[in-house]
């Protein structure tokens, strides 16, 4: 597939590299062209010049910026955007006050209220850089949660987990992405208050017919 990735922090760049290392042709964006040049550099992906450039022939819209930009990234692009499988790996992170964030709603349903031509699939935000990269914890793999309302445009994200190594899971509707982002949240709340080595993962215990 032809993936297309806005943003270069630790997650653009570990999607990136995963996704060269399974076959698929990556694009990648920056704030700037230099910033994308030197992460294409370094995950063997190809640089775009701007976010309408990475997404213009994108099978996968991979949405890799801080959840505070996310407007701003959604308003640059505009209808470059319809009809575009968009994978929101985005996470709204308040580790002192959890029911901020905690609060009925998703950052995936906030983007498809922006982007109505899209297709809006939540993905990747409960596991850490370190596993997009690597998803097996002491060989075990992990699980690759997928929620959104498309079912073609679900199916689309979950070949890319598989094929990055993730145990593929149908978690349903887009609405449950929120049940995801409090997933994703869990997590780094449980780094921080035992100084773990944000190398944890998420695996469902069978029996789930595919136990490895």
């Amino acid at each position: 597939m032809k993936i297309g990735i806005i943003g270069s922090g630790n997650v653009g760049k570990a999607l990136a590299a995963a996704g060269t290392r399974a076959g698929h042709t990556v694009t990648l964006s920056a704030r700037s062209p230099e910033k994308a040049q030197e992460a294409a550099k370094a995950t063997n992906s190809h640089a775009a010049g701007s976010n309408q450039e990475a997404v213009k022939d994108a099978d996968l819209v991979v949405l890799a910026v801080p959840a505070d930009k996310v407007d701003e990234v959604l308003g640059s692009l505009a209808s470059e955007l319809d009809g575009k499988v968009i994978v929101d790996v985005t996470n709204r992170v308040d580790v002192k006050d959890p029911g901020q964030v905690l609060d009925g709603s998703s950052m995936a349903e906030h983007i498809q209220k922006r982007a109505p031509k899209a297709h809006v699939v939540k993905a990747f935000n409960y596991a850490f850089a370190s596993k997009m990269s690597d998803p097996k914890v002491g060989g075990t793999r992990l699980d690759g949660f997928v929620a959104g309302d498309d079912e073609a445009a679900k199916q689309k994200a979950l070949e890319f987990i598989e094929s990055i190594g993730f145990r593929p899971l149908d978690a349903g509707p887009l609405t449950m992405a929120r049940a995801l982002e409090a997933m994703g949240l869990l997590n780094i709340v449980l780094q921080i208050r035992n100084n773990w080595p944000w190398q944890s993962g998420w695996k469902l215990a069978g029996p789930t017919g595919d136990e490895e």
